[in-house]
């Protein structure tokens, strides 16, 4: 039992964090839709180009948590410190790669055919949060580190106590006042880059000052770049960055084809994605916690432990994707009715969170699986397969039945295509990452096993 408090307590931290962190989008959100219509719609185009360059490159750092986890249980304290250092140089070039992105839309912009009265502010919008990016990603190192020292009640503390400068200073910037002229959504950008500053600031000052940090020998010389660990590095966080990017497109590119069926087809597919993005944090952050144990556990030599956590996890992320999709599937249409007064987009939104219910069981255990496996340094299998099934059966598969028809079936041009393949094509792909797990983890206990058999004398 003390293993199952332990996931417990670390899920929950983390879940809050999370939570306050989407908060940020949310006042954004409200500020940008109460200063005009305009600033709503740049944050729209502008928060969807930001959020798949910033995830992806978030995901390449929070792949190393096994690393420094498996440091840490192997009680190999200075390497953590080492390789924290190294994982820097890796964590310049996302920054690079991020800004460079974020301050060149031109391309993205006319392929989506955003309005030309809308890219100006839009790339403005973007030209702030790339200088945003270098702080964003580096407090996602300090995060990371923590959750893989099985700490992230600090990280949790920092979210939340951002949350509450975050708001005014958005409401401040957008709207002006005090001597600043209004700026609309360009002021929620200078809010965020002021935020991720202060977040950064406090992050360096608590692993300066905290004695917790002190075995594990951060503030020690910067060595010069290690190119193999770098490489090794590269090979686990961007196979696991490009995986998020596919996920996140998934989602982009769904919204995008399903603008062309009008208003309350678009509107009621945001009501079915902002569910689904909220529900998805409670996996997410069962699956930081598991994977930092099981991490812990091989790192300690103690392949029995780290599956006991991986049966731990799922057991609790079994419970809570069936009581949250339970939950949804019988309250959708009061859900709907939260969200929406017209009664078209009530009505779609309720048929759409019947898919949202079921593609939440899978998200679930896919979402567990793919952390888990990163344990194990199983990352480009799932890309592979994220890439086949999102893309291929879900978001092809979606608007092709959609727009022309498959086989006898004539086109279906409603959002409930795209949620209905998209859910099989996520429990393909939580049923194919659930087998490449189970023959994961059993390899290292048949070596085990192997080794500790009796061996015949020879003749």
């Amino acid at each position: 039992m003390p293993e199952l408090k332990v996931i417990i307590r670390h899920a929950v931290t983390v879940l809050v964090g999370q939570l306050a962190v989407m908060a940020f989008g949310v006042t954004d959100t409200i500020v940008a839709g109460r200063y005009s219509e305009t600033s709503l719609a740049a944050l729209s185009v502008g928060s969807a180009i930001y959020i798949s360059v910033y995830v992806a490159l978030m995901g390449v750092m929070q792949a190393l948590l096994p690393v420094w986890a498996e440091q840490h249980g192997a009680r190999r304290l200075a390497d953590v410190g080492r390789s924290l250092r190294q994982a820097l140089y890796l964590c310049a070039i996302t920054i690079v790669v991020g800004m460079a992105a974020l301050l060149s839309p031109d391309a993205v912009l006319r392929w989506t055919e955003v309005p030309a009265a809308l890219q100006v502010e839009v790339q403005r919008y973007l030209g702030v949060l790339a200088l945003a990016l270098a702080p964003s990603l580096l407090f996602r190192i300090y995060s990371t580190l923590n959750q893989s020292l099985g700490k992230p009640q600090l990280v949790t503390w920092l979210q939340i106590g951002s949350l509450f400068v975050k708001v005014p200073l958005s409401i401040w910037f957008a709207f002006g006042g005090l001597g600043l002229a209004p700026q609309g959504v360009v002021g929620c950008a200078w809010a965020t880059l002021v935020v991720n500053y202060a977040m950064l600031a406090l992050a360096l000052w608590l692993l300066r000052t905290q004695d917790f940090y002190l075995p594990y020998r951060i503030w020690q010389r910067l060595e010069r770049p290690d190119w193999r660990q770098i490489g090794e590095f590269a090979r686990l966080g961007i196979p696991g960055g490009l995986a998020i990017l596919v996920e996140i497109t998934s989602f982009t590119l769904m919204a995008l084809f399903i603008a062309r069926q009008g208003t309350a087809a678009a509107a009621s597919h945001q009501i079915a994605a902002n569910l689904a993005a909220v529900l998805y944090m409670m996996p997410l952050s069962i699956a930081i916690a598991t994977s930092a144990r099981t991490s812990y556990w091989l790192g300690a030599g103690d392949p029995r432990r780290a599956r006991a956590a991986i049966r731990m996890g799922f057991r609790l992320v079994a419970l809570m994707a069936i009581a949250l999709s339970t939950i949804l599937f019988i309250a959708r249409g009061e859900v709907a009715e939260i969200y929406a007064r017209n009664p078209a987009v009530i009505a779609l939104a309720s048929a759409l969170l019947a898919w949202v219910a079921a593609y939440h069981l899978a998200d679930a255990v896919q979402t567990l699986c793919v952390f888990v496996l990163r344990c194990y340094r199983v990352t480009v299998a799932p890309l592979l397969v994220y890439c086949v099934l999102l893309w291929g059966l879900g978001l092809t598969g979606g608007y092709l039945l959609a727009y022309h028809g498959v086989g006898a079936v004539h086109a279906i041009a409603s959002p409930i295509t795209f949620w209905a393949t998209s859910a099989i094509a996520l429990a393909l792909t939580a049923t194919i990452f659930a087998a490449i797990l189970w023959r994961a983890v059993r390899r290292p206990a048949a070596r085990q096993a192997q080794a500790q058999a009796p061996r015949r004398p020879a003749p």
